[in-house]
């Protein structure tokens, strides 16, 4: 069973400890995920309802008028395939509310899956700096 929240209370690092960051070559520390989490506008996190641990999560940047971005939408190997990351993403949207652009940048293996959300295929350019993340790449 799953239960979300945007609450961040009771959220360690010991909760973000799980296995996130898959194929990431320098991936952020639970610390640093942390942070990002209590830096977004919005974080919705997916939440074992036995164990409390947070199973995914997404984010949300923006000007709380007229844009966001969806930097980053994870969900642990194990509970993949059960419309997790979905409902996620359709609870950032709604605590979004309606905004002119909400964008989110994704690889071509999850293109579909945003579409099937509402999102369209649209041309964005990204600058990549793993050095930011404090440790060589």
């Amino acid at each position: 069973m799953i239960r979300y929240t945007t609450s961040l209370e009771r959220i360690d690092e010991e909760r973000l400890a799980g296995g996130f960051w898959v194929g990431w070559p320098v991936p952020p520390t639970p610390a640093q995920h942390l942070a990002m989490l209590r830096g977004a506008e919005v974080a919705v996190l997916a939440l074992d309802a036995d164990g409390g641990d947070v199973v995914g999560y997404v984010t949300a940047i923006g000007d709380g008028v007229l844009t966001a971005y969806l930097p980053l939408l994870e969900v642990l190997p194990a509970w993949q395939g059960r419309g997790i990351g979905s409902e996620l993403v359709r609870r950032v949207l709604a605590e979004l509310g309606p905004r002119y652009m909400i964008d989110v940048a994704c690889d071509e293996d999850v293109v579909a899956f945003y579409e099937r959300l509402g999102f369209t295929p649209y041309r964005a350019m990204v600058r990549r700096d793993r050095t930011a993340l404090g440790r060589d790449a």
